[in-house]
């Protein structure tokens, strides 16, 4: 007979009953938080409940990693071993614990009180190492501090002082002046301020409106990307929960100009302390009667899935399946969420849009270039001095940026910069000059990205860094394509491989074959950058790849030579009030800115109990 009460669970279940099949992962979230894990019989009730098959119910159980089909400890250890953690000594502190508690990753304690894990990016780069622990009621309530700078603040006005209240934050007042505008003005000047999505991709951020507009079918939705998992970004994090009111502003004005009556919020599931910020301030909306029955905003909780930051995997999610990406076209624009026309963008690119219609297009390209308009937020994390989320204008030099985070910590050299994240590319010391704008980036062959800039200096060894990149794609790979299932797990392989010192004649070859198919051939995103960074590397250093360099390391250290020295990033362009937080700028001066350069199963375990491997999906 079961020990599994369900008498907790049923009442709880009930607000997703109508939702159906979206409420799912709603469902499960609730569930888990009863339970500690997600027990067969409590899959079945929400099963039932919802009208889901049992299967499909398992199906994304087992797809998200945040999701447990086994029991847990009461609580859940987390250490992040990506790489800006690592930099900061995050596997030392990761076994430090596995040892204190007599435990290795993965496993519960024998009296089932704590469980360890070693966990993918947790979204807070710049405070690394980060430890995230579930289940002492922490995971909720204590949110993490806002380190931010920057020459301008524009987007992070409100940021870096805890949460802004509606009352802080003011009227709505870009809202107003855009609905006494018509729709089509207002996208039109969205598409004359040139603002391009700031998530990865860069589309015209109005054309994705007008074509919504235009679109046929009703209902029509706004969607906000807010999960942002690429290792080394952070900024949405900081955007949502110091200033929410921007976001929801900018979802409420994309919703006017488009026709829109539903809109979504999809939140990190590593960010939970961020949903009762997102909470309290739609409650705050709709008392001040921004949000009514014209238009609302919902907020859906991921559950640890890289592969649901690409638009339509974020779309299947919300609607209760798993996170698998779809086939375009056709485009979400007019087969979106529900298979209805959407637009979707992400936090910073929402935290634009109030900014432009507020002060005028014209008025906003006078900030950064002529192809690159607007401020753009940086992510600096790694061997800096002083890391943290900087705003500037686009046109700034890498090594002014640098510069305002302090250079190099230690006074160390720099050996490279990855630029845009674990499926971006890196940067030599020999680019510092290269200007952060779309246009340069592209003609230096570096990706602007989400805005990751993480530095690594002189001491870092670089199979090490490719080998956790390596090792991330292999994990969050879904596994609907083959190129990508496969072609993850072979780079994995041969990264291992190099990082151990066992490389294999034509590893170099072969590690350019998989990358390239990658590439070329994946069905998605993920796939399609999952070998950018490897293929950046091995142009850069292919000694890496042959073992060479660390044949020429070795003599070096025996005959008690130092190692050739990159030089040191330079300080002496940026004045030293720059390094410090600056305060917040009025929106009204951007005239003036010119150009810079619960209840537990009784079932536990005997022993101690190893979880299964990461799930791959």
């Amino acid at each position: 007979m079961s020990d599994i009460d369900l008498a907790p669970l049923k009442p709880l279940l009930e607000p997703y009953m109508s939702l159906g099949r979206s409420g799912l992962l709603p469902a499960l979230h609730t569930a888990q938080k009863v339970y500690g894990w997600l027990p067969q019989e409590a899959a079945a009730e929400i099963a039932k409940s919802l009208r889901v098959p049992l299967a499909d119910v398992h199906g994304v159980i087992e797809f998200y990693s945040l999701f447990y089909n086994e029991p847990t400890g009461k609580r859940v250890i987390r250490v992040c071993t990506d790489q800006a953690c690592a930099l900061k000594g995050a596997d030392g502190l990761l076994n430090r614990l596995r040892k204190q508690h007599g435990v290795k990753a993965g496993q519960t304690t024998p009296d089932g009180t704590l469980t360890i894990e070693a966990s993918p990016c947790l979204g807070l780069c710049e405070q690394a190492p980060v430890v995230w622990t579930v289940g002492d009621g922490s995971s909720e309530s204590n949110r993490p501090s806002s380190a931010v700078y920057g020459l301008i603040r524009l987007l992070t006005a409100n940021c870096g002082n805890g949460t802004t209240s509606l009352a802080k934050y003011g009227e709505y007042a870009a809202l107003q002046k855009a609905l006494g505008m018509k729709r089509e003005d207002v996208i039109n000047e969205i598409k004359a301020s040139g603002l391009v999505g700031r998530g990865g991709a860069a589309f015209p951020a109005g054309v994705k409106w007008e074509g919504a507009a235009k679109a046929e079918g009703q209902p029509k939705y706004v969607v906000c990307n807010a999960d942002e998992s690429e290792p080394g970004t952070f900024k949405d994090r900081i955007l949502l929960l110091d200033d929410p009111h921007r976001t929801i502003e900018g979802m409420r004005i994309a919703a006017y100009a488009v026709g829109a009556t539903k809109g979504y919020i999809y939140l990190r599931g590593e960010y939970p302390y961020i949903l009762p910020v997102l909470e309290n301030a739609l409650s705050e909306a709709r008392s001040a009667g921004y949000l009514n029955e014209d238009f609302d905003i919902e907020i859906r909780l991921g559950a640890g899935a890289y592969i649901c930051g690409e638009e339509t995997a974020l779309f299947e999610s919300i609607e209760g399946k798993r996170g698998f990406p779809r086939v375009k076209p056709p485009f979400p624009t007019t087969h979106g969420l529900f298979g209805k026309p959407t637009v979707i963008n992400n936090v910073e690119t929402l935290c634009n849009v109030p900014l432009i219609i507020k002060e005028g297009a014209a008025t906003y390209r006078q900030i950064g270039t002529e192809k690159s308009t607007g401020p753009k937020l940086f992510c600096v994390s790694g061997d800096v001095a002083r890391p943290g989320l900087y705003e500037v204008a686009f046109g700034m030099s890498l090594r002014d940026l640098l510069g305002m985070a302090g250079g190099v910590a230690s006074g160390k050299d720099l050996k490279a910069v990855l630029f845009g994240g674990a499926a971006g590319a890196f940067a030599t010391p020999d680019q510092l000059d290269v200007k952060l704008t779309f246009e340069d980036l592209r003609a230096a062959g570096l990706p602007l990205g989400s805005g990751v800039v993480m530095v690594f200096d002189e001491t870092r060894d670089m199979r090490d860094v490719l080998a956790r990149l390596g090792k991330f794609f292999a994990h969050e790979s879904c596994g609907k394509c083959y190129p990508c299932q496969m072609g993850t797990q072979r780079q994995k392989e041969i990264l291992d491989r190099i990082a151990a010192g066992k490389i294999i004649e034509g590893d170099l070859e072969r590690l350019q074959d998989v990358g390239w198919t990658m590439t070329d051939a994946s069905l998605c995103g993920l796939g399609q950058t999952a070998a950018s960074a490897v293929l950046s590397a091995m142009k850069l250093w292919p000694g890496l790849f042959k073992g060479e360099e660390k044949r020429i390391e070795s003599r070096k250290k025996r005959e008690g030579r130092p190692a050739a020295k990159a030089p040191k990033v330079s300080k002496v362009k940026v004045k030293k009030a720059a390094a410090n937080k600056t305060p917040a700028k009025k929106v009204k001066a951007v005239k003036k800115i010119t150009k810079p350069k619960s209840v537990k199963s009784k079932s536990k375990p005997k022993k101690n109990v190893t979880r299964k491997p990461a799930k791959k999906r």
